[in-house]
């Protein structure tokens, strides 16, 4: 039998943060990965200034990644493009950076800090009888640590052994996404069109997105949520092709360069913790409802589960879970909320049209697409969230019972 102080699951950004943060400080870290090296996971590859502020906490060099200085949002024939806010809470710079270069120099971060990496090999978490996760099993030998973190992305066997899934009730996405050769691949300006619609016309609560990847590529994107009215009967194959027509001639698109490759999008779990486990990124339903955004919150989320497990192993899951309560759940729930009201066509032309109307509201619109918001955050954008959670809250039920009809 093997034994380490910390066993992660996933070879992500969630994953290798907490590897790289608990091995820097000294634990003996293993992390499974059942993917190859340099695997290509499904993203929109976009790095917002909350994930940059994370890398710099990791002390991570990501100078080779594409400079983003801003987001273009674009609602009909409505166009404001917003510097990221330079407050001193993030950094007014964000990033592209494609997933198999990102997750690759993370993992090698990780393995020059300590961390012992087996890929090509799947884990699964072992239970004792008391339902405590005592480290895991690979091809039937058990490895043993003190914690376990699963950073296994959307829902699979692993969160169904931890009683993790996702919520049923809870909104979720689906998102889709190739790369087009464009002149434009040197843009300093993430591009999101709020107004979408599918081939009945029916808009789609959801955008679609361009971001230049500064290697000749544009990382090119659709993605909806599940409230949309007709959600199961939604192609987003059609979706993706649709939006590639409406930008073809402004970025001067060649053909997609990789079959398009469409990923879930978890907003929810039932669990984050447990005796000896806890949750990290998307695995724990960390994804911003209101743009599909998962990386920030999962290097964050796999740096604070590190540094609590360093503090202490046998508290670390239960202050993990309140810890990641207070800076995420009020903001994530009100996302929640609020998708069922843009489920809505009526509401949700409504609502574009409010979003990025004016000046002021355009702000708040860049600060929670760009998942700048926390409890602290000051000014409109903070105000507005808290008062918004308040009032989604009361209406929570009526929300439920008229949410638009998924097919």
């Amino acid at each position: 039998m093997s034994t380490y102080d910390l066993i992660v699951i996933g070879a992500g950004p969630a994953g290798s943060a907490a590897s790289i943060r608990a091995s820097r400080a000294g634990a003996r870290v293993l992390m499974v990965e059942k993917a190859p090296m340099g695997r290509d996971k499904v993203c929109g590859d976009g790095l917002t200034p909350r994930a940059i502020a994370a890398l710099d906490d990791l002390e991570i060099d990501y100078s080779s990644a594409h400079r983003i200085d801003g987001l273009r949002m674009i609602a009909g024939r409505t166009r404001r493009q917003l510097p990221w806010p330079d407050n001193g809470v993030f950094p007014p710079n964000g990033a592209v950076w494609p997933r198999r270069l990102l997750d690759a120099h993370l993992a090698t971060a990780a393995a020059e800090s300590g961390t012992e990496i087996r890929w090509r090999t799947e884990a699964k978490p072992t239970l004792d009888d008391e339902g405590r996760v005592t480290g895991v099993t690979v091809d039937g030998r058990h490895i043993k640590s003190e914690m376990v973190v699963a950073a296994t992305g959307a829902p699979g066997l692993v969160a169904r052994m931890l009683g993790a899934e996702r919520v049923a009730d809870e909104p979720h996405g689906l998102a889709i996404r190739t790369y087009v050769p464009s002149p434009r691949h040197g843009d300093r300006h993430l591009e999101a069109c709020l107004t979408l619609k599918d081939s009945d016309g029916t808009p789609v609560p959801g955008y679609g997105w361009m971001f230049p990847a500064g290697d000749g590529t544009v990382n090119i994107g659709v993605g909806a949520l599940s409230t949309m009215k007709g959600f199961r009967n939604l192609n987003l194959n059609s979706l993706l092709d649709g939006y590639r027509d409406l930008v073809r001639d402004e970025w001067e698109v060649g053909d997609y360069t990789t079959k398009p490759r469409a990923w879930r999008l978890p907003m929810s779990a039932t669990r984050r913790h447990g005796p000896g486990w806890v949750a990290v990124g998307d695995a724990a339903g960390l994804i911003n409802p209101m743009n599909g955004e998962g990386i920030d919150y999962g290097l964050e989320s796999g740096i604070l589960a590190a540094d609590l497990f360093i503090d202490s192993p046998a508290t670390a899951p239960e202050r993990y879970d309140r810890e990641i309560a207070d800076r995420f759940d009020a903001f994530l729930r009100t996302g929640r909320r609020f998708s069922f009201l843009i489920g809505h066509p009526l509401i949700l032309r409504s609502g574009l049209r409010l979003a990025v109307g004016t000046q002021a509201v355009a702000d708040i619109t860049l600060q929670v697409m760009g998942n700048l918001v926390r409890p602290d955050t000051p000014g409109a954008a903070g105000r507005v969230l808290r008062v918004a959670d308040r009032l989604l809250a009361i209406g929570d039920p009526l929300l439920r019972r008229t949410r638009a009809r998924s097919s």
